[in-house]
């Protein structure tokens, strides 16, 4: 599996931006209430954020060689893949929140309940599960030269 690249995070992030004011603008242009993101929204998001994160650490501690019991590659793939779903996710609602909070912010007369507090929130929420995804990807990574050892100590035994 290849590392998350920073292009593919700014693509999701512009398609978030663009889709997040968008349907803002057009929940609006039909009378529709606007999409205001709850409270929870960035409580989740920081929850998920530290799960993944926690998944990855014993992952991390056996690359290291700090724990001497074994991982499961199964249970590494699927951790990173995870990982890599947050980071992709965290990357798209960054910028649906950035559109919604352009959106609001652009409006000439501002809403009310704490909407921009709330956006904000919810987008620095997005913004700590894609760098959380983005850690627990690099703890799940195995060191450049530890493939190539173990390449080395195969093609000696078989020799």
């Amino acid at each position: 599996m290849k590392r998350t690249r920073p292009t593919t995070l700014i693509g999701l992030g512009v398609a978030g931006l663009v889709v997040g004011f968008l349907a803002e603008l057009a929940a609006a242009s039909m009378g529709a209430p606007v999409f205001i993101p709850p409270l929870t929204l960035p409580i989740t998001l920081l929850a998920v954020a530290i799960i993944v994160v926690a998944f990855a650490v014993p992952i991390r501690r056996a690359v290291r060689g700090r724990n001497v019991r074994r991982i499961d590659p199964f249970q590494a793939t699927r951790i990173v893949v995870l990982a890599k779903a947050c980071a992709l996710s965290g990357a798209l609602l960054v910028g649906a929140g950035v559109g919604i909070g352009a959106y609001l912010l652009t409006r000439d007369v501002l809403p009310g309940n704490n909407s921009i507090l709330l956006t904000a929130l919810a987008t620095v929420g997005a913004v700590v599960l894609l760098v959380a995804g983005l850690i627990a990807e690099l703890f799940c990574t195995l060191p450049p030269g530890d493939d190539d050892e173990r390449t080395e100590s195969v093609h000696a035994r078989t020799d």
